[in-house]
């Protein structure tokens, strides 16, 4: 049925899962066509080891469930490192603040389009949260009073907006997604979660009738062995899709899987049309600036050394939300007002910044500014460009994790029985259209830990599955299909590279699905990403071996990456509106929200 594999291959786990071995976790091993499987058992398994894995991971761990974490990369290499500026609560460390404000703030700052219950939940955990991860150990910077320092970000007020600027976004220098990442990894080591590191998931295991998931499917990058995993509830933490793009934040591996696993096993995506554009990329190379920055007091200035967002935002200036400082940043360029020699960028201007500040709050970014653009921030501007950085749109998600479906009989949303969400792969949806900085890390962090809280409040069993039988294709036939795939593409012969469709399919979104969009655009983009979709049939790879294969595992990713793209450019289409991240220039005026809960569920059903 399936070619032969090309070695020999008999180890039954990942080195790093070695303890899964023993326990309830317990391996079997058998054969689907011509490759080699181990069966696993357990309470929960989670996708993903970024800061959501994580936290839902040692959070089941922690109530006494048998875990397995399921990551691609290493956790500590996962892209929640990346995240710069802080992570937002009404602590009050620096002014009086209040978790309304932030609610309110974060609604606004959705264009209104989040969901104000799961808001609600967040900004109100958002204290507890920052201080059980200083419990934990992460070492956020102080005040002079010892207090955890807060710093302003964009799009954060007092008093509903009344009350001038908020300083609500607790930092770790610059650096405050790696110190979060760091110590959530240790929580999950210290709580004895079964990490099955390098393994990239194929697909959801999904129970017979339609009555749920029951598991996933994995392939093992160091030995080529397959891995399927039972149990009783997933959790997908797999991250963004921001590499469908050309120019990006994201680390090569944000690849939209979990997205795209939802996708292949029926499910909706949802508000996949909202796409974040960061202010500030380096020039060039994409790489990212914090708005961090510009709470601590740096500017942006256009080619005439003028700080325009004077003219665009009276009152917030350069700490207006992403989406109003990102636009204003591209009509300034438009308008001729950009810097260089082909005025196409503008500057951030950092070097009015006492030393002292530049060494304590920002010495990432002073490091990464020398690197990437060259450039001396104590004396020189750097060269930004608004930037792909998140999606806001992902997998329909309750504030409890629990992912939900559209009854295409009834009209009405269904739970997916045993299926959670959580981070920046789900859409719950607190950032509704345009997300506010800071939120991302304390996204992640409280619906990582709503994901464990509920499936310990609502878990019926008490042991993990034992079987497979339960699920479609049954115990000698459940993932095959996945496997299918996977075979097809690795033993693909066609004329067109992966790297040659990814670039299309790349170029095509930056072009097509940027800042500022319009029908004629949008309707060319369509025809443009369909067409680069259908290339896929014609793809070939060149290794044929199951060993570190990434050959294989980049197309595999493309194929995702593929799913999440066409889904982006027709959800743009179709949303003829002018909302957060989804600047249209034909349609400038918000449209009622209620038709378009309905229009995005149609859009789902096509």
């Amino acid at each position: 049925m399936f070619r032969q594999l090309s070695f020999a291959v008999r180890r039954c786990l990942s080195t790093s899962a070695a303890n899964a071995a023993s326990g309830t976790s317990s391996s079997v091993k058998k054969r689907i066509g011509d490759y080699d499987i181990v069966d696993h058992f357990y309470d929960a398994v989670v996708v993903g080891a970024g800061g959501s894995g994580l936290r839902a991971a040692f959070g089941l761990a922690q109530a006494g469930f048998k875990v397995a974490c399921v990551t691609k990369l290493f956790p500590t290499r996962s892209h929640t490192v990346a995240a710069q500026g802080g992570i937002n609560a009404a602590l009050g460390n620096m002014t009086e603040d209040d978790w309304r404000w932030h609610a309110y703030d974060t609604i606004k700052g959705s264009d209104w389009l989040g969901d104000q219950d799961a808001i609600h939940y967040m900004c109100r955990e958002a204290p507890h949260t920052v201080i059980e991860l200083e419990n934990y150990g992460v070492p956020f910077s102080r005040t002079e009073r010892g207090t955890i320092y807060q710093r302003a970000f964009g799009g954060q007020s007092l008093d509903y907006g009344k009350g001038g600027q908020a300083y609500r976004c607790a930092a770790v220098a610059d650096r405050t997604g790696h110190a979060i990442l760091h110590t959530l990894y240790g929580q999950a080591v210290k709580h004895k979660v079964d990490f099955f590191i390098e393994h990239f998931c194929l697909d959801l295991l999904m129970l017979k009738g339609g009555r749920g998931c029951g598991g996933v499917i994995s392939v093992d990058l160091e030995d080529g062995l397959v891995h399927r995993f039972r149990a009783h509830n997933t959790v997908l933490a797999t991250g963004g899709y921001g590499r469908a793009y050309f120019s990006c934040t994201s680390a090569h591996t944000c690849t939209g899987d979990g997205n795209a696993m939802i996708a292949r096993a029926g499910l909706p995506l949802q508000d996949m049309e909202f796409v974040q554009f960061h202010p500030t990329g380096i020039y060039g190379a994409g790489c990212l600036i914090t708005e961090g920055c510009r709470g601590e007091g740096g500017i942006l200035l256009n080619g005439n050394g003028e700080r325009f967002m004077e003219r665009y935002a009276p009152t917030a200036k350069d700490l207006a939300s992403r989406d109003v400082v990102a636009r204003a940043m591209t009509l300034e360029v438009r308008e001729g007002r950009g810097c260089g020699d082909l005025k196409d960028h503008l500057h951030l201007q950092l070097s009015h910044l006492p030393r002292e500040v530049l060494a304590e709050r920002l010495p990432g970014i002073t490091e990464t500014a020398a690197i990437f653009a060259g450039v001396d921030v104590h004396k020189e501007p750097i060269p930004v460009l608004p930037t792909v950085h998140y999606n806001m749109g992902g997998i329909p998600t309750r504030y409890t994790g629990q992912v939900i479906d559209w009854d295409r009989k009834t009209s009405t949303e269904r739970l997916v029985p045993g299926l959670y969400a959580a981070g920046e792969a789900a859409c719950v949806s607190v950032h509704g259209a345009n997300r506010l900085g800071a939120n991302s890390l304390l996204d992640i962090v409280v619906f990582g830990r709503a994901c464990a809280l509920h499936i310990k409040e609502t878990v019926k069993s008490s042991s993990p599955p034992d079987s497979f039988d339960d699920l479609e294709g049954g115990t000698l036939a459940a993932g095959e299909q996945s496997i299918a795939n996977m075979d097809k593409i690795r033993f693909s012969r066609g004329p067109l590279p992966t790297a040659a469709i990814r670039s299309s399919m790349q170029r095509i979104m930056q072009n097509h699905a940027a800042v500022f969009r319009t029908e004629e655009s949008m309707h060319e983009g369509v025809q443009l990403i369909d067409e680069c979709a259908r290339t896929l049939a014609d793809i070939g790879i060149t290794d044929r071996g199951m060993i570190w294969n990434t050959d294989l595992i980049e197309t595999l990713e493309l194929f995702n990456l593929m799913t999440n793209s066409v889904q982006t450019m027709y959800s743009a289409l179709e949303r003829k509106e002018s909302r957060g991240a989804h600047a249209r220039e034909d349609y400038k005026v918000l449209v009622c929200l209620y038709y378009y809960i309905i229009t995005s569920h149609t859009n789902h059903i096509k």
